[in-house]
């Protein structure tokens, strides 16, 4: 296998932020810095990130803050200066806030630092929005820890966010590789032109290899010999890690699990690049802003 940069940092990755674990468990502390000149909030509605008139986050003030939002997190320090997301009823546009942006959209106007907060915050929002309830008791369960966990005070278990893994992965004909395998969903893509790498979400008890092995042979009917990451991207829709892989077939005749997949095909270097270059009618692969384009770049350029 080719070598790869593992450090890459892709879109929603790149989060600066000192998450400020030190403070989650002192609620005078974190109801200080709430209350901080300094603190700044970032305010989303329906999941919808407040954005300025460039497109660049629109940080507001404790005091240009909606009276009780309908949920606050800490997402930690800046140096030392708080950082809060918080979701609220109305898509009210104030201080400097001109919209509330869908989050794979604004993040393109975004540096990876911001990218990579806003993944933090709609994840965290979108959870506690999820989980409002204990799961052992059935109570009404409470935020706690600046958001880091969900409280039930009648049973007192504490429930922590999850992040699902996904393995995603790029796989080459054979050792050589001159064609790599490609797919379409079932669904709104079906009859277009649009091909992505394989990916599936990795069951319980499960390697990361082993999940990828397990998705291509289900999909494609490949069986797949050595695996190697690449680099993994945050996916906060709602709460997934996508573990990047490429990987090499032991064989080349595909059998497509029609009831997943429209389709499955190799595709041969040349076919690749001209669509990476956006030169292709027959092929679209995804935008830089997904993980998938990434494997498939560094593939066709080894």
């Amino acid at each position: 296998m080719y070598t790869v940069n593992a450090d890459f940092v892709h879109t929603f990755a790149g989060n600066p932020l000192d998450r400020g674990q030190h403070l989650r468990k002192d609620e005078a502390a974190l109801q200080a810095l709430q209350n901080a000149s300094s603190s700044r909030f970032l305010l989303f509605h329906q999941l919808k990130v407040a954005t300025q008139a460039a497109g660049q986050l629109a940080w507001i003030s404790h005091d240009e803050v909606p009276v009780a939002p309908r949920q606050l997190v800490f997402l930690g320090l800046d140096n030392g200066e708080g950082r809060f997301a918080a979701s609220v009823e109305e898509a009210t546009c104030v201080g400097s806030i001109a919209a509330f942006s869908d989050c794979r959209q604004a993040v393109a106007a975004l540096s990876a630092a911001e990218g990579g907060i806003v993944s933090q915050a709609r994840a965290m929002l979108d959870w506690h929005q999820r989980n409002p309830f204990c799961a052992v008791c059935g109570n009404p369960s409470r935020a706690s820890r600046g958001g880091q966990v969900r409280q039930c005070d009648r049973c007192n278990k504490h429930v922590f966010p999850r992040t699902d893994p996904v393995a995603i992965m790029l796989i080459q004909n054979d050792t050589r590789g001159d064609y790599c395998l490609l797919g379409k969903s079932q669904g709104r893509m079906a009859q277009s032109n649009f091909y992505s790498a394989l990916a599936g979400f990795v069951d319980q008890g499960e390697s990361l290899e082993e999940a990828v092995r397990r998705e291509v042979m289900e999909e494609a009917g490949i069986t797949v010999g050595p695996v190697s990451y690449h680099s993994s991207q945050p996916w906060p829709f709602p709460s997934s890690l996508m573990i990047g892989c490429h990987g090499i077939a032991l064989n080349q005749d595909i059998v497509i699990d029609t009831e997943e997949m429209a389709d499955v095909a190799w595709f041969d270097r040349n076919q690749v690049l001209s669509a990476i270059a956006g030169d292709n009618p027959d092929l679209r692969i995804p935008g830089a802003g997904a993980i998938a384009h990434h494997l498939i770049k560094a593939w066709a350029n080894a």
